[in-house]
């Protein structure tokens, strides 16, 4: 690993923000991030399309507009980075400036410009790091990741933590737009030729295929728009390897500006999409995947996971995130925990079946249960459902998110509400049972102890036989009412016992 180009005691390190500058093929970025942590959180982040990469696969060199647009940017990203109190600072260098005649002159004025050394990756460590990016925001990955920018296409297999051997392929945006001569039939020959000669792709068939990228996160946004689909989170959106093909070739095959939804798509970025859809389409035709898989954490993402410890990588990065929102924003943060180990002992009592994913969801939920308790009492519900919904949460995949926003709505509206009928078609009837159930265990709890740490665990909630009970100590046996009493009553019925609230003497 190069050394960082800015250097802090280790104690400020942990505390000031981290950022990162990526100089790719097509743009320029700075995303300066919270923490360096196992779920870091994205305080600022802009981009400029510069374009580096065109014109290098037919002259050779990065031509002086592309350069100058990236030298400007980067410029500005250095005075963003003192704005911000960036302790360390990382800067990026891909395809086109690895590819280009005049790369190290570029590279030269680059680290004048943003005043730090800048790191130019290989096409192995690009993959490599790509693939670390994916391990670090998706749960368990099993496939091959795709990374898809300006200039080239990085391949390579990953599985758990494990990577393969990544390879490097000129078929980016850019470049295959070049070389094609502006022909996606020509671009479409020469991708098949090139990904001919891939043995990763070869190990990728019936599995899952991570696209990372601009270019297809931008496919994907528009393939979401056109199945009106139910979240905006562009993470984990998961396309059947069918769909994704049908999807490439109406991009390849029609004008991008008549696509429904194009005006959420960068000008600038809009010319690549064809090209980015030959790619898709030929990986596929190539591969048979068994699905598409967007992932928002790349190449930056990975930097930051390799540099954590080994104990802070196997951290999960959804319940530390969860975690972080609730030591933030709950009146009383130990109360998540509680309320977890608490569902713990009542879903144990009831002999539900619960797989670890689900357990690991539950956890989620109960950390997020008092994150929006200062909104008005009138749109709880409302506000904790879409925060829950659009939260920047990485490790869950879409009917994990929605999981997680439909316990929050029923946790303040109630289980027998019509809540979102478009989210629920993205879980199954098992989950929405342990939805409604887990609100409902959660609405229990909250009139039980003010959602303040150290109560539920003197007050048990178990099933006995036929009837489910609620055991409160004398001290607190004032707490019973009727309102307690109905809240009881309704998550009886879902588990088909009778209540009982009883005072322990």
């Amino acid at each position: 690993m190069p050394e960082p180009a800015r250097a802090a005691p280790e104690a400020t390190r942990r505390a000031a923000p981290v950022a990162i500058v990526d100089i790719g093929s097509n743009s320029v970025r700075l995303v300066a991030y919270e923490k360096l942590c196992r779920a870091p959180r994205p305080i600022f982040n802009e981009k400029a399309l510069c374009a580096l990469a065109d014109g290098v696969a037919s002259t050779g060199r990065l031509q002086p507009a592309g350069i100058a647009k990236a030298l400007a940017a980067l410029r500005r990203f250095r005075v963003l980075c003192d704005i911000l109190g960036v302790g360390e600072l990382h800067v990026l260098a891909t395809a086109a400036a690895r590819d280009a005649l005049n790369g190290p002159e570029f590279l030269a004025s680059a680290r004048e410009a943003v005043g730090a050394p800048v790191s130019l990756l290989s096409g192995d460590r690009e993959a490599e790091l790509s693939a670390l990016g994916v391990i670090s925001g998706i749960e368990k990955p099993d496939g091959v990741v795709g990374d898809l920018g300006g200039g080239s296409l990085e391949l390579i297999d990953v599985k758990g933590a494990q990577l393969g051997v990544g390879t490097t392929l000129p078929l980016g945006g850019l470049s295959l737009m070049e070389s094609s001569k502006h022909s996606t039939r020509a671009a479409a020959k020469i991708a098949r030729e090139a990904l001919a000669r891939s043995a990763v792709l070869e190990r990728v068939s019936g599995r899952t295929l991570y696209a990372v990228g601009g270019t297809w996160r931008a496919l994907a946004k528009l393939h979401m728009s056109q199945r009106h689909y139910p979240l905006s989170v562009i993470h984990a959106y998961a396309i059947p390897a069918g769909d994704a093909a049908d999807f490439a070739g109406l991009v390849e095959r029609v004008n991008t500006d008549t696509l429904v939804s194009i005006e959420s798509v960068n000008a600038a970025r809009r010319p690549l999409l064809a090209y980015g859809a030959v790619v898709l389409d030929e990986i596929i035709r190539r591969a048979a995947p068994a699905r598409i898989v967007i992932s928002a954490t790349g190449v930056r993402e990975g930097l930051l996971y390799e540099l954590l410890d080994p104990e802070r990588r196997r951290q999960d990065p959804l319940i530390a995130a969860a975690a972080d929102i609730n030591t933030l924003f709950s009146r009383s943060p130990g109360h998540g925990e509680d309320l977890f180990a608490w569902s713990d002992i009542f879903l144990r009592s009831t002999h539900l079946e619960e797989s670890a994913e689900e357990r690991r969801l539950r956890h989620a939920a109960c950390l997020l249960a008092d994150v929006n308790w200062r909104a008005h009492p009138d749109y709880r519900s409302e506000e904790s459902f879409n925060l829950v919904e659009n939260v920047s949460f990485t490790g869950i995949d879409h009917p994990g998110r929605a999981f997680l926003a439909l316990t929050a709505a029923y946790r303040y509206q109630g289980v027998d509400q019509d809540v979102s009928p478009q989210l629920r078609t993205l879980v199954s009837a098992r989950m929405l049972d342990k939805a409604r159930i887990l609100a409902a265990a959660m609405r229990v709890g909250k009139l039980v102890s003010g959602a303040m740490e150290g109560v539920l665990r003197r007050t048990p909630l178990v099933c006995m036989k036929s009837k489910l009970v609620l055991t409160l100590p004398t001290e607190l046996g004032d707490l019973s009412c009727e309102r307690l009493q109905n809240r009881l009553k309704q998550l009886a019925r879902l588990i088909g016992r009778e209540p009982v609230i009883d005072v322990a003497r």
